[in-house]
């Protein structure tokens, strides 16, 4: 009757421990079995095979001739089978196929694009599809593995997750042109006096800044904008090109603040902005991809540091 492979291939293991420590009871030890087992698993092997492996004494286990020379073979199989599984252990970690994300516009942009695409280089074998949104996107419909959010969060299901990387800090700033002109603020109600550059749906209605008061607290000035945008990178410009003073995050800002473009003003009155968070569909265990990419943004997405 034919024999299968995995029938070929038992009593390999006993037959090689009871080899390398010249007796069945120290083979035993090794594979937690009873020295009669692995006594007769060997004795099976060799029935098997018609040749005796061994010289067996009271004392100890020597290879025969032929016994060596199946030895050797026996243990290049083995590290093989090691190799295999260790290579698809690897594999299963590595992060392959497609991955999902949802970014918010400006900020995905600017600041996660730089990060991701180092992550893509690193990771050949993944297919990553990004949406960049300024909307609330709905993980589980839309088959988002990872999401990166400003603001929000504190309403989560329980189905979701999150990680926190941070809050952005709003400044006041303006084009050294422009604080020229019409000279530089120094308390809040002076901004009543000046040209400002709102963010926001433009309804007509007056915008509210949020401010660092005195007391620790919160602060709140009503502003009628000179211009109203709900563009972020288009408030930016707006401020660049010196028509008025703006409150804005410090990571749009922050080129045109290393450059010279835009200075800040009212430096006692910033405050932190809104939270940048992760979110991921919560689930019993993450997959390689979305693993390493949440620890790959938690190290290099901190807002508010050198990255952001």
């Amino acid at each position: 009757m034919d024999i299968s492979p995995a029938e070929r291939l038992k009593g390999l293991v006993p037959f090689v421990y009871a080899a390398e420590e010249g007796s069945f009871a120290a083979a035993a030890q090794r594979l937690h079995l009873t020295p009669s087992a692995v006594s007769k698993s060997v004795a099976r092997l060799e029935a098997r095979l018609g040749v005796v492996l061994f010289e067996r004494s009271t004392r100890t286990l020597l290879l025969t001739e032929a016994g060596q020379a199946f030895h050797d073979t026996c243990t290049r199989i083995l590290a093989e089978i090691a190799d295999a599984h260790a290579a698809l252990a690897a594999r299963q970690r590595e992060p392959t196929g497609v991955l999902r994300l949802a970014l918010p516009a400006t900020f995905g942009r600017l600041c996660v694009m730089p990060v991701l695409l180092e992550f893509f280089k690193r990771y050949a074998d993944l297919r990553p599809q990004l949406m960049f949104a300024d909307r609330f996107v709905d993980l589980h419909e839309e088959g988002v593995d990872l999401a990166i959010r400003i603001g929000g969060g504190d309403d989560l299901p329980e189905s979701m997750a999150r990680l926190s990387l941070g809050r952005e800090r709003l400044i006041f700033c303006a084009a050294p042109a422009y604080l020229r002109r019409r000279g530089t603020p120094m308390r809040m109600d002076q901004l009543a006096q000046h040209d400002c550059i709102g963010y926001g749906y433009p309804d007509g209605r007056p915008l509210t800044w949020t401010y660092a008061s005195e007391d620790g607290g919160a602060g709140r000035s009503s502003i009628r904008p000179r211009i109203q945008l709900s563009d972020a990178e288009a408030q930016l410009a707006s401020m660049r090109e010196g028509l008025g003073i703006g409150q804005i995050a410090t990571w749009l800002a922050r080129d045109d603040l290393a450059s010279g473009a835009l200075v800040p003003v009212l430096d006692a009155f910033s405050i932190p902005g809104l939270p940048l968070q992760l979110l991921w569909p919560r689930t019993q265990q993450l997959t390689p991809k979305v693993s390493l990419l949440i620890e790959w943004l938690q190290h290099r997405l901190v807002i508010g540091g050198d990255t952001c």
